[in-house]
């Protein structure tokens, strides 16, 4: 353990170490926009996150910004859009592409592998959309995300059902660190179009102290196999409780 948290940021040694591979950043691009929207994955995916105009929301690992023109499209004038991203280099090429494309509803800002840095009681949606395999410190990220949440605010979760060192995270996995920090499971549905699956979490009760936090085992999440819980009517319940964009 001695070991491991020489390679970890100091401002998350009190949350509980993450006992997982972590998949590496690198690309910035899931796959090619027109054939993404050749499938309607961004239309599909806001559509089954509510995003109306006038809400505000969060692009957490914007990457290139596929995600982040289309939501500022879509919540429109009156609403606002904080695209996030690592990677300095990153957020340059997404500052040069808002400044382009003259999205004044958007605004950019560095974030830290264990802190998302967003403003508190801010956002009515979050969206970690194919980059969660690849937070190296999900518990202490996760806990400093929740109070960015309006009342009534979600986190959006995309990504594909296989291992984290494969540029995945199987859905027990998710469920169990979720609910650890005190999120919700309230929608679940598998889809290829958008490369996996779609989940909305909100959170739940009192934030825990991050001492208090269990971390999730593999024994717990039935290992890097990335197996599904059951699944009806297009959502999922956590069994056993507990930047590519």
């Amino acid at each position: 353990m001695m070991g491991a948290d020489k390679n970890r940021p100091e401002t998350a040694l009190d949350f509980p170490h993450a006992e997982r591979p972590v998949a590496p950043a690198d690309s910035t691009r899931f796959s090619d926009e027109a054939s993404r929207d050749k499938l309607n994955e961004a239309g599909d995916v806001m559509d089954r996150s509510g995003v109306e105009p006038g809400m505000t929301v969060a692009d957490i690992g914007a990457g290139d910004g596929y995600y982040t023109v289309r939501l500022a499209a879509r919540v429109g004038a009156k609403g606002r859009v904080l695209a996030q991203d690592i990677q300095p280099k990153v957020i340059e090429r997404l500052a040069d592409r808002v400044s382009r494309e003259r999205l004044d509803n958007v605004s950019i800002k560095l974030g830290a592998v264990d802190d998302p840095r967003l403003p508190a009681n801010s956002f009515d949606r979050v969206f970690l959309i194919h980059m969660y395999h690849e937070i190296a410190e999900p518990y202490a990220f996760l806990w400093r995300l929740r109070p960015a949440l309006h009342k009534g605010g979600e986190v959006v979760v995309v990504d594909a059902d296989r291992p984290t060192n494969q540029h995945g995270t199987p859905p027990r996995l998710l469920f169990c660190e979720m609910e650890a920090v005190g999120y919700k499971l309230v929608g679940f549905v598998e889809d290829e179009r958008f490369g996996g699956y779609f989940a909305r979490f909100t959170p739940e009760g009192a934030r825990p102290e991050p001492g208090a936090i269990k971390p999730c085992t593999m024994a717990q999440v039935g290992g890097q196999v990335g197996a599904q819980s059951g699944t009806q009517g297009g959502s999922s319940t956590p069994a056993g409780g507990a930047s590519i964009n």
